[in-house]
């Protein structure tokens, strides 16, 4: 007996492509914030897959030393610095503040020999005043993160500023409405039982359709070959039952791997957690089975707007109008058919 999908079921990419009972669909749920920026994941990606060396770049601009994602760089931890006001983040209140933990002896002995001035808070020192040219008023010279005056950053120039640092391990999105698939001549790419995109590097031929064809230019093509590489989640470790490289290395588990419904629903409960922590700008990015792409396998919880991580606000698969561009092109070939054989039988023989 065949099982009816309901209508609002989401799509499996896998059923589509032709595969029979396929297992649920895998992928990736990336918490970005929780992410420490270690790039753990980035090197286990090029252990695991022998992706060449690359990424040991000083950009000038940002700790990120990566840049974007590459044919020699599957995993790319980006690093945004945002400035931010002196003091934007409050600390946590201290033992014997309002607010805070009761004082016990540990804490008391911890704050003996302090100054408690009015004004001041119990163990802490009162701040030293700053002098001119950057310098405390014993004349020490203090440290901070240099100005780079980078456009878009506005740069306090009355006093220093803080950075705030957004983290996020981007990857192929393995997106449910795959362009490249649809435009590779080969047959390279293809869709696994898994609903994960895959390029099989014995067959592709280096024709690069698939690189405009990506609404998040992650395919790209290695230099010394011109063939299309990009991350494969793993599909090897997977199909053994195993997690992908990346995931099996992160310290922090920003990246989780899993059963994509799971996932989905995993995400949501961590948004609404964030949501009532007093973090109101979470978000997700690429959950949603009705966006462009149909939902991507790889999706993120992000504290910012996409385009601050350099995603696309509202990807669309690219190939989405070349059924329509195919029947304009087919009928203006029959019209321009019909005038040259109208032309030729309405000639005086």
């Amino acid at each position: 007996m065949v099982e009816m999908r309901r209508p609002d079921a989401p799509v499996n990419p896998a059923e589509q492509a032709g595969h029979l009972d396929p297992p649920p669909r895998m992928g990736f749920f990336t918490d970005t914030s929780v992410c420490i920026g270690c790039k753990a994941c980035e090197v286990a990606c090029k252990e695991w897959n022998l992706v060449p060396e690359s990424g040991l770049d000083l950009l000038g601009m940002s700790y990120d030393n990566t840049g974007a994602l590459t044919a020699n760089s599957w995993r790319h931890v980006a690093f945004v610095e945002q400035p931010r006001p002196a003091g934007w983040q409050s600390s946590p209140p201290l033992a014997g503040t309002p607010g805070g933990p009761p004082i016990t002896p540990a804490t008391a002995e911890a704050a003996a020999g302090t100054t408690t001035d009015q004004g001041s808070r119990p163990g802490v020192p009162p701040a030293p005043e700053p002098g001119p040219a950057g310098r405390m008023a014993d004349g020490t010279q203090f440290l901070g993160m240099p100005g780079t005056d980078l456009p878009g950053r506005e740069q306090d120039r009355d006093g220093r500023t803080d950075l705030r640092w957004l983290m996020m391990s981007d990857v192929c999105k393995h997106c449910t409405h795959a362009a490249c698939l649809d435009v590779c001549p080969t047959g390279s790419l293809f869709r696994t039982e898994f609903g994960t995109v895959v390029v099989q590097q014995d067959i592709c031929n280096g024709c690069g359709y698939c690189i405009p064809a990506c609404p998040y230019g992650v395919i790209d093509q290695r230099k010394d070959d011109g063939r299309a590489w990009k991350c494969t989640l793993c599909y090897d470790r997977i199909g053994a039952g195993r997690t992908p490289a990346c995931a099996q290395a992160c310290p922090t588990e920003s990246i989780q791997y899993g059963e994509l419904d799971e996932l989905r629903e995993r995400a949501r409960a961590r948004v609404e957690r964030l949501h009532a922590d007093g973090v109101p700008e979470a978000r997700l990015y690429g959950h949603d089975p009705d966006d462009g792409v149909g939902g991507d396998g790889a999706f993120f919880l992000l504290l910012d707007e996409p385009e601050v991580y350099g995603l696309p606000p509202d990807p669309v698969v690219t190939t989405r109008d070349l059924p329509r561009m195919w029947r304009r092109a087919g009928l203006a070939a029959l019209t321009m058919t019909a005038g040259v054989v109208a032309a030729f039988v309405g000639r005086p023989s």
